[in-house]
This record gives C-alpha cells, structure tokens and sequence, in this order.
C-alpha cells in the first residue's frame, strides 16, 4: 500500500504532490485479445507494405527513395494510431520513439511526436474509483476542492490540482487505471512482435528498445521511486538560480550528466516549464515526471567526459579511443555523428566552429534514414546506460533547436566546464600524492579560468562595447602607417 500513495515536497513555493494509481477498471476496448488482436494486425500490415510496395523499384533510384518516403509515413502512422489505441504502454513506446530524431526516419519522428500532446485522460469516475481503492476515502474527505478537469495527461497518468483540508494547494498524481496491469503483457508482445520482424528483415536491430522498456517501466510505474528521485535531484541541484533559461536548461543537463552521473531522462516540453518568480522577477526552470533516471557508472561517465571534451577540440584520435570503449567499434564515425547531431565533415572540423545549417540538418536526417542498419546494430553494440542519454540528448535539442539555442557556443562552454571539473574530481580522488591533487586543482582552475576569458571574449565580441573597442583598434592600427 505504501507505494500507491506519496506527498513530494512541493515544487514551487506553494505546490506540492501527491502520487497515486490504481488498476481495477475494465474497459472492453482494454481486453487482452483485442489489444494483442490490433498489434499483430498492424504489424502484419506493416512488414506487407514493407515487402511489397519496394519490390519492383529499382533500389537507390529516385522513384525508390519516394516510395520508401511514403511506405514510412504510412507506417508511421498505423503505429501511431495502435499506440492511441492499445495507450499506455504503447503510447510511452511511440513517445520513446518520436524523441529519436536522427536515429529514425523523419517520417516516423514527426509523426510520433504528436503522441506527446494526445495522451488519454481517465474519466472522473475512474478517478474516484482509484482513490478509493488506493486510500480508503472519497475525494471530498481529502481535499477541499478537486478539479475535474486535469492540468495535464501523460501515458501513464495525469495530474489533477487540489487543496488539501489544511489549505495547501497541491498537485495530484493519478496512474490510469489498468496500465500497471498491462504493462508486463504488452512489452511481452512487442517483444515477441519484433522478434517476428527481425526474421523478416534480418537488418532490423530494435531488440534493445523491448530491454529498456523491460527496465525502466516498472520504476516509472512506482511513484515512491518517482518522489526519492525528485528528492535527490532537488538537493543535488539546490545552488542553481538561473536567469536565463536558454543557456542554463543545456548547463543543467552537463551538470546532471557529466558530474553527478544522475539523470533526469524525459527532458521533452511537456516536462519542463519555465516559471517567472513574482517576487524576484527571475525566470526558473521547473522539471517534471522524476519517474526516469539513469545512472550512470563512474567508468562510464569518464569515458563519456572524455569522448565530448574530444568532440569539442576535434580531436580525433581520441574521439575514436573513447567511442570504441563506449561500444562504438568501428562505427565511431556514425556514433559521433548520432552524439552531436553533426555531420561527420562538422565533427572533424569542430562541432564549435559553425552553427548547424539548413542543409546540414537536411544531410543527418537523409544518412539517419540510409544507414538505419547500422544505427540499429550501434544502439544494440552501446552500454545501455547510452540509449537513455541518446534519448535525452535528442530531446534537448528539440527544445534548444524551438530556443535557437542549438549549438550556441556557450553550451559547449558550460559542457566544457562541467568535464573538466568531473575529470579533475575523479583524478583527485584516485591520486594519494598531496602534491599530485595540488598539481590536478591548478590545472583545474587554469582550464577554467582559460573557459572564462573565452567567454568574455566572445560577449565583447558580441556587444556594442566590443565592437566598438574592435573598430578603435582598427582606426588606431591603420593611422600608424
């Protein structure tokens, strides 16, 4: 029982939570055979198109690369309307699988992004259903007041805002009926499912999507987690007051990642806000959904430290040693382009030097298409710690790219910043020698300090005061001669 009802800490200066769910309801259209009924038939319909609609075109030809455009976005269709259909676990799938820009087919990213803004709502029936079996009262018992209509629905539950009897105004948490239930059958299905296709089309890799639903469903599904999480997280990141959401949502994730190695992994619009504070006028990002985390290994996060500071210097030998130990093999070329969302000729001339342009971005998401066998096999070759921060990288970008924010010289700053004081630290505490930790904190600092005269170059550079110190200097260097 204690797992299906927690109070979080509140949110923001009034808001608090309080998570519950419940599974008892039928619905007909909900029964087993006709779920299982409508994804083997849609995957049956599926692998047809697939088989026949390329048969007779010449492969590589103009007419073939049309026909698979339009046998993509019919698929990706069907699959969207088997996910609002079947819900929960398969619209957390579909939601999973709309965030893969640049591993997957345009065709299905976009159309499966819908699936974030078209989750099912429990009715008010089976709210009070929940609650009752969860809590052994009615709502009226518990709250003041109670609102129908929920502030926001996701796959597997929505929230609701209330006032508890002592006046607080909190946010309720309610898991949809009957997902808990399902969740094991139908990663059962899909597993089996894909493991159909895979016989079909031997190219088809996506085995590693069914292991990390395995995982990571049972901890989104436990909301004691979901609130030890928001806890954790709170703390880790208390000293953070930020002024600027667009630079600082990219330094919250490198802190995340690079230095605590505990990440918030469903960064997509729905879970983050942005919140003016009234009484300091400041902006502060506010996250959501604290169901999925990754850890992340120390070996691991090292690794990955390195590889992104070697990204940063385009330095490539060490982006093929890091790439490698981070299960890349010879695919390394494909996995930093897949890290970086660059193309391989912006890898090697610096993922800092240029902002990401129009036909560039045409290029990635034409080789995501051409070479989704060998991403396949890449994703299925890499930690599984890896997929959740592809994941998370992905849906940052989405939102950097809706901020313009994409690339910007200052993420890469703070990235940087937050690898070297995460190699550092691990380096101080490996070492014995007081003069080796002495050596490795001047080091530190220097580096840091070399970050922030860039960046002080870079806003003189950029404002008026530097342009005009800029055209001085000119007007100063030509009447010498």
């Amino acid at each position: 029982m204690a797992r299906r009802a927690l109070k979080l800490a509140s949110l923001a200066a009034a808001t608090s939570g309080i998570y519950l769910y419940g599974n008892k309801f039928l619905d007909p259209n909900d029964f087993g055979v006709v779920r299982v009924g409508r994804a083997v038939a849609t995957t049956a319909v599926i692998t047809y198109d697939y088989l026949t609609s390329l048969r007779s075109v010449p492969y590589g030809s103009e007419e073939y690369e049309f026909l698979k455009s339009q046998v993509h976005l019919r698929s990706a269709e069907r699959l969207r309307e088997l996910c609002c259909a079947n819900r929960g676990t398969f619209i957390k799938v579909g939601q999973h699988l709309g965030a893969l820009d640049y591993l997957l087919p345009e065709e299905y990213t976009r159309t499966l992004k819908v699936l974030h803004s078209q989750a099912p709502q429990s009715t008010r029936q089976e709210i009070e259903q929940v609650i009752r079996e969860d809590l052994g009262k009615e709502i009226k018992e518990l709250f003041v007041s109670f609102e129908d209509t929920p502030l926001g629905a996701a796959s597997l539950a929505q929230v609701h805002k209330a006032v508890l009897q002592d006046g607080r105004t909190v946010a309720v948490k309610i898991q949809h009926p009957k997902v808990q239930a399902q969740s094991s059958k139908d990663i059962l299905l899909m597993e089996v499912l894909l493991l159909v296709v895979k016989q079909i089309f031997p190219d088809f890799e996506f085995m590693w999507l069914v292991e990390e639903a395995k995982k990571n469903l049972p901890l989104e599904l436990d909301f004691l987690n979901e609130g030890r999480n928001a806890e954790k997280v709170a703390h880790m990141l208390k000293n953070f007051d930020f002024l600027k959401i667009s630079r600082n949502l990219g330094k919250l994730y490198s802190e995340m990642i690079f230095v605590n190695g505990f990440v918030h992994c469903d960064p997509h619009p729905g879970n983050v806000l942005v919140k003016k504070c009234p009484a300091s006028g400041k902006a502060h990002i506010i996250l959501l959904d604290h169901g999925l985390y990754q850890v992340l290994s120390e070996s691991f996060r090292m690794d990955y430290c390195r590889l992104w500071q070697a990204l940063i210097k385009a330095d490539m030998k060490r982006v093929q040693k890091y790439s490698r130990r981070l299960g890349a093999g010879d695919l390394y070329p494909l996995f930093a382009c897949m890290l970086t969302a660059r193309s391989w000729e912006s890898v090697n001339r610096g993922i800092d030097r240029s902002p990401v342009s129009a036909s560039e971005d045409v290029e990635i998401r034409s080789n995501a298409a051409a070479y989704l066998p060998q991403i396949t096999q890449l994703l299925n070759n890499v930690p599984r710690q890896m997929l959740l921060l592809l994941k998370t990288n992905d849906l940052l970008r989405g939102i950097e790219s809706a901020l313009h924010t994409r690339a910007s010289a200052s993420s890469f700053l703070n990235m940087s910043r937050c690898c070297i004081r995460a190699v550092s630290t691990y380096q101080r505490n490996k070492s014995h020698s007081l003069y080796r930790r002495a050596q490795i904190s001047f080091t530190e600092a220097l580096s840091l300090w070399q970050i922030n005269l860039y960046e002080l170059f870079l806003w003189l550079k950029g404002s008026r005061l530097g342009n005009w110190v800029i055209v001085l200097l000119s007007r100063m260097h030509h009447s010498t001669y």
